[in-house]
C-alpha cells in the first residue's frame, strides 16, 4: 500500500552548519508527532549530505536524498555525483527530472531515461519530477505534456521497478511563483497520472505508487491539498527551508 510522503528539496541553499541546524530544529518540531506509516525525506545540497547524516542521522524518521545523480557510474564527468558515490555515504534516494534541471541544465527525456535506469540498476529509489509550463496549462495541453514526460522516461520499466519510484507532479508555473494549483486541479492531474500508470501497467502498480504534489505547498494549504484521494503528499521547496513551516506540512499528512 502506498505511503504518504513529505519531501523537502533544499535546492542550492544552506551551508553545512545551517543544514545541520535546520534538520535538528525540524526533528525537535516533530518530536511528539506520530509519523505513523508515513515518510519524511530531505534533500540537502549534495556536498552537505555526509555531514548531515553524521550529525543528525540518528532520527530514523527522516530519510535523505540527493538532488541529482549522473547516468554513469564513474568517469570524466567533472562536478557530477554517481550512484556508487551516493551509496558510499548511505544515500539511497535521488531526485530525477526536476524542472530546474530540465530548464537550466537542458536535461531532456533521453538523458533522464539514462538516469532512471542507472538509479534503478543501483537500487536507488527515485523521486521522479515532471509537470507542465504555464503556456501548456493555458493552452489546455497539460495532460498530453505530462503523459509524454512519463511515457518517454518511465514507461519502459518493468512492473517490479515501480516499487522504487515516487512520482512528483510539479506544475512549473506554481514553483516559487506564489501561484498554486487548486486542490481540485491537483486531484484532477493526480487521478489522470494514476489512471495512466494503470493503463500502461496495471491497477496494482498504480494503486501502490505514491504521487506527490510539488507547487508552492504551504502550511496554510497543505491539509486541503493532501486530503485529495490521489495526492499522497508533497515535494516542498521554499517552505522546506523553514523548520516550523515544514513541520506543519509534515503534520498535515499524519
Amino acid at each position: 500500500m502506498r505511503k504518504k510522503i513529505v519531501a523537502g528539496n533544499w535546492k542550492m541553499n544552506l551551508t553545512k552548519d545551517e543544514s545541520i541546524k535546520l534538520v535538528k530544529t525540524i526533528s525537535t518540531e516533530i518530536q511528539n508527532q506520530n509519523i505513523k506509516n508515513n515518510r519524511i525525506i530531505i534533500a540537502p545540497v549534495s556536498i552537505n549530505l555526509h555531514a548531515v547524516l553524521n550529525n543528525v542521522g540518528n532520527d530514523k524518521r527522516i530519510e535523505y536524498a540527493s538532488q541529482n545523480m549522473h547516468f554513469a557510474n564513474n568517469g570524466a564527468f567533472t562536478g557530477e555525483v554517481s550512484a556508487s558515490i551516493l551509496k558510499g555515504i548511505g544515500i539511497y534516494i535521488t531526485l530525477i527530472g526536476h524542472s530546474e534541471r530540465r530548464v537550466y541544465f537542458n536535461e531532456d527525456t533521453v538523458l533522464l531515461k539514462k538516469k532512471v535506469d542507472q538509479a534503478l540498476n543501483n537500487n536507488i529509489e527515485i523521486i521522479f519530477c515532471f509537470g507542465e509550463e504555464l503556456e501548456d496549462r493555458e493552452s489546455k495541453n497539460q495532460l498530453k505534456i505530462v503523459e509524454n514526460q512519463l511515457k518517454n522516461t518511465l514507461f519502459h520499466l518493468k512492473d517490479s521497478d515501480w516499487k522504487n519510484i515516487i512520482l512528483a507532479y510539479e506544475p512549473v508555473w506554481a514553483i516559487g511563483t506564489g501561484m498554486t494549483a487548486s486542490p481540485e486541479q491537483a486531484q484532477e492531474m493526480h487521478a489522470f497520472i494514476r489512471n495512466l500508470v494503470a493503463k500502461n501497467y496495471n491497477e496494482t502498480v498504480a494503486e501502490n505508487v505514491s504521487i506527490l504534489y510539488g507547487g508552492s505547498v504551504k502550511p496554510t494549504n497543505a491539509k486541503e491539498i493532501f486530503s485529495k484521494p490521489d495526492v499522497d503528499g508533497g515535494l516542498i521547496g521554499g517552505a522546506a527551508l523553514k523548520a516550523k513551516d515544514f513541520a506543519e506540512i509534515i503534520k498535515a499528512i499524519c
